[in-house]
Protein backbone atom coordinates (compact mmCIF):
# COMPACT_ATOMS: atom_id res chain seq x y z
CA UNK A 1 0.00 0.00 0.00
CA UNK A 2 1.26 3.47 -0.96
CA UNK A 3 0.27 6.38 1.24
CA UNK A 4 0.02 9.85 -0.27
CA UNK A 5 -0.26 12.85 2.01
CA UNK A 6 -2.40 15.70 0.68
CA UNK A 7 -2.35 19.08 2.36
CA UNK A 8 -2.86 22.74 1.63
CA UNK A 9 -4.44 25.94 2.92
CA UNK A 10 -8.10 26.85 2.96
CA UNK A 11 -9.53 27.52 -0.52
CA UNK A 12 -6.35 26.27 -2.13
CA UNK A 13 -7.95 23.36 -3.96
CA UNK A 14 -6.96 20.42 -1.77
CA UNK A 15 -10.46 18.95 -1.60
CA UNK A 16 -10.87 19.22 -5.37
CA UNK A 17 -7.67 17.26 -5.81
CA UNK A 18 -8.83 14.68 -3.27
CA UNK A 19 -12.04 14.11 -5.22
CA UNK A 20 -10.04 13.64 -8.43
CA UNK A 21 -7.77 11.10 -6.75
CA UNK A 22 -10.80 9.21 -5.43
CA UNK A 23 -12.10 8.93 -8.99
CA UNK A 24 -8.81 7.29 -9.95
CA UNK A 25 -9.40 4.58 -7.35
CA UNK A 26 -7.45 5.95 -4.40
CA UNK A 27 -8.99 5.57 -0.95
CA UNK A 28 -9.21 9.06 0.55
CA UNK A 29 -9.18 9.50 4.32
CA UNK A 30 -10.47 13.01 5.03
CA UNK A 31 -9.13 14.04 8.42
CA UNK A 32 -11.55 16.96 8.55
CA UNK A 33 -14.39 14.45 8.31
CA UNK A 34 -12.77 12.36 11.04
CA UNK A 35 -12.68 15.51 13.18
CA UNK A 36 -16.45 15.80 12.67
CA UNK A 37 -17.00 12.15 13.49
CA UNK A 38 -15.17 12.24 16.82
CA UNK A 39 -17.42 15.02 18.14
CA UNK A 40 -20.67 13.28 17.22
CA UNK A 41 -23.72 14.08 19.36
CA UNK A 42 -23.58 12.55 22.85
CA UNK A 43 -19.89 11.69 22.51
CA UNK A 44 -17.49 12.26 25.38
CA UNK A 45 -15.31 14.40 23.16
CA UNK A 46 -18.19 16.69 22.26
CA UNK A 47 -18.86 17.15 25.96
CA UNK A 48 -15.22 18.08 26.48
CA UNK A 49 -15.30 20.62 23.64
CA UNK A 50 -18.48 22.19 25.01
CA UNK A 51 -16.98 22.34 28.49
CA UNK A 52 -13.97 24.23 27.14
CA UNK A 53 -15.64 26.53 24.61
CA UNK A 54 -19.23 26.87 25.80
CA UNK A 55 -22.53 24.99 25.78
CA UNK A 56 -23.94 27.55 23.34
CA UNK A 57 -21.98 25.76 20.61
CA UNK A 58 -24.37 22.81 20.73
CA UNK A 59 -27.07 22.99 18.07
CA UNK A 60 -30.69 21.95 18.73
CA UNK A 61 -30.07 18.56 17.08
CA UNK A 62 -27.23 17.89 19.54
CA UNK A 63 -24.41 18.41 17.06
CA UNK A 64 -21.52 20.84 17.31
CA UNK A 65 -21.86 24.25 15.67
CA UNK A 66 -18.57 23.99 13.80
CA UNK A 67 -18.95 27.33 12.06
CA UNK A 68 -19.37 29.14 15.38
CA UNK A 69 -16.46 27.21 16.87
CA UNK A 70 -14.27 28.15 13.92
CA UNK A 71 -15.17 31.77 14.51
CA UNK A 72 -13.94 31.44 18.09
CA UNK A 73 -10.61 29.74 17.44
CA UNK A 74 -9.41 31.28 14.18
CA UNK A 75 -7.12 34.11 15.13
CA UNK A 76 -6.85 32.94 18.76
CA UNK A 77 -3.72 30.78 18.94
CA UNK A 78 -4.33 29.61 22.50
CA UNK A 79 -7.93 28.57 21.80
CA UNK A 80 -6.90 26.79 18.61
CA UNK A 81 -4.17 24.92 20.48
CA UNK A 82 -6.68 23.84 23.13
CA UNK A 83 -9.08 22.58 20.46
CA UNK A 84 -6.37 20.66 18.64
CA UNK A 85 -5.19 19.08 21.89
CA UNK A 86 -8.70 17.71 22.35
CA UNK A 87 -9.39 16.63 18.78
CA UNK A 88 -6.11 15.43 17.31
CA UNK A 89 -5.52 12.33 19.49
CA UNK A 90 -8.96 10.99 18.64
CA UNK A 91 -8.51 11.74 14.93
CA UNK A 92 -5.10 10.06 14.95
CA UNK A 93 -6.56 6.92 16.50
CA UNK A 94 -9.29 6.78 13.84
CA UNK A 95 -6.75 7.39 11.09
CA UNK A 96 -4.45 4.61 12.23
CA UNK A 97 -7.36 2.20 12.37
CA UNK A 98 -8.42 3.07 8.83
CA UNK A 99 -4.88 2.73 7.50
CA UNK A 100 -4.53 -0.68 9.11
CA UNK A 101 -7.75 -1.99 7.57
CA UNK A 102 -7.75 -0.32 4.13
CA UNK A 103 -7.32 -2.75 1.20
CA UNK A 104 -6.71 -0.09 -1.48
CA UNK A 105 -3.29 0.02 -3.17
CA UNK A 106 -3.15 3.82 -2.78
CA UNK A 107 -4.45 5.66 0.29
CA UNK A 108 -4.62 9.45 0.50
CA UNK A 109 -4.43 11.18 3.88
CA UNK A 110 -6.11 14.54 3.34
CA UNK A 111 -5.27 16.88 6.21
CA UNK A 112 -4.66 20.59 6.67
CA UNK A 113 -2.38 19.80 9.64
CA UNK A 114 -0.65 16.89 7.91
CA UNK A 115 2.83 17.94 9.01
CA UNK A 116 1.96 19.47 12.37
CA UNK A 117 0.14 16.27 13.37
CA UNK A 118 3.05 14.13 12.17
CA UNK A 119 0.94 12.30 9.59
CA UNK A 120 3.51 13.01 6.86
CA UNK A 121 5.72 10.38 8.50
CA UNK A 122 3.18 7.74 7.43
CA UNK A 123 3.37 8.90 3.79
CA UNK A 124 5.53 7.82 0.88
CA UNK A 125 5.02 11.25 -0.68
CA UNK A 126 3.37 14.55 0.18
CA UNK A 127 1.47 16.85 -2.18
CA UNK A 128 0.89 20.49 -1.25
CA UNK A 129 -1.97 22.18 -3.12
CA UNK A 130 -1.98 25.92 -2.76
CA UNK A 131 -2.81 29.26 -4.37
CA UNK A 132 -1.88 32.90 -3.75
CA UNK A 133 -3.54 34.35 -0.66
CA UNK A 134 -5.52 37.08 -2.51
CA UNK A 135 -7.03 34.45 -4.80
CA UNK A 136 -7.93 32.21 -1.86
CA UNK A 137 -9.55 35.16 -0.10
CA UNK A 138 -11.64 35.88 -3.18
CA UNK A 139 -12.73 32.22 -3.34
CA UNK A 140 -13.79 32.29 0.32
CA UNK A 141 -15.83 35.43 -0.26
CA UNK A 142 -17.47 34.00 -3.37
CA UNK A 143 -18.08 30.38 -2.33
CA UNK A 144 -18.63 30.71 1.42
CA UNK A 145 -20.02 34.20 1.64
CA UNK A 146 -17.36 35.38 4.08
CA UNK A 147 -16.73 39.07 4.59
CA UNK A 148 -13.28 40.19 3.35
CA UNK A 149 -12.01 40.70 6.90
CA UNK A 150 -13.13 37.22 7.98
CA UNK A 151 -11.61 35.61 4.88
CA UNK A 152 -8.32 37.38 5.57
CA UNK A 153 -8.42 36.32 9.24
CA UNK A 154 -8.89 32.65 8.39
CA UNK A 155 -6.10 32.70 5.83
CA UNK A 156 -3.73 34.42 8.26
CA UNK A 157 -4.57 31.94 11.04
CA UNK A 158 -3.32 29.03 8.95
CA UNK A 159 0.13 30.52 8.40
CA UNK A 160 2.30 30.13 5.33
CA UNK A 161 2.54 26.30 5.20
CA UNK A 162 6.34 26.53 5.27
CA UNK A 163 6.58 23.22 7.14
CA UNK A 164 4.47 21.46 4.52
CA UNK A 165 6.43 23.04 1.70
CA UNK A 166 9.67 21.83 3.28
CA UNK A 167 8.58 18.17 3.17
CA UNK A 168 6.42 18.24 0.02
CA UNK A 169 7.51 16.02 -2.82
CA UNK A 170 5.21 17.98 -5.14
CA UNK A 171 3.71 21.47 -4.96
CA UNK A 172 0.65 22.12 -7.12
CA UNK A 173 -0.20 25.80 -7.54
CA UNK A 174 -3.91 26.18 -8.23
CA UNK A 175 -3.97 29.70 -9.62
CA UNK A 176 -5.66 29.03 -12.95
CA UNK A 177 -8.76 27.37 -14.34
CA UNK A 178 -10.30 24.12 -13.04
CA UNK A 179 -9.05 22.48 -16.23
CA UNK A 180 -5.51 23.61 -15.52
CA UNK A 181 -5.71 22.12 -12.02
CA UNK A 182 -7.01 18.83 -13.42
CA UNK A 183 -4.15 18.71 -15.93
CA UNK A 184 -1.55 19.39 -13.22
CA UNK A 185 -2.97 16.69 -10.96
CA UNK A 186 -3.19 14.19 -13.82
CA UNK A 187 0.48 14.79 -14.60
CA UNK A 188 1.41 14.35 -10.95
CA UNK A 189 -0.61 11.14 -10.74
CA UNK A 190 1.03 9.65 -13.83
CA UNK A 191 4.48 10.62 -12.56
CA UNK A 192 3.69 9.02 -9.22
CA UNK A 193 2.54 5.80 -10.88
CA UNK A 194 5.64 5.63 -13.03
CA UNK A 195 7.85 6.14 -9.99
CA UNK A 196 6.02 3.52 -7.96
CA UNK A 197 6.26 0.99 -10.77
CA UNK A 198 9.97 1.72 -11.11
CA UNK A 199 10.49 1.06 -7.42
CA UNK A 200 8.60 -2.25 -7.64
CA UNK A 201 10.78 -3.36 -10.56
CA UNK A 202 14.02 -2.50 -8.80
Amino acid sequence: MRVLGLTGPIAGGKSTVARWLARQGAAVIDCDQLARDVVAPQSALLAAVLARFGAHLQLPDGSLDRAALAGLVFGDAAALADLEALIHPAVTARLEGLLASCPAPVVVIEAVKLVEAGYHRRCHEVWLVTAPAPLRAARLEQTRGLAPAEAARRIAAQGDFAAARAVATRVIVNDGSPEALTAAVATAWQTRRAGAEGESDA
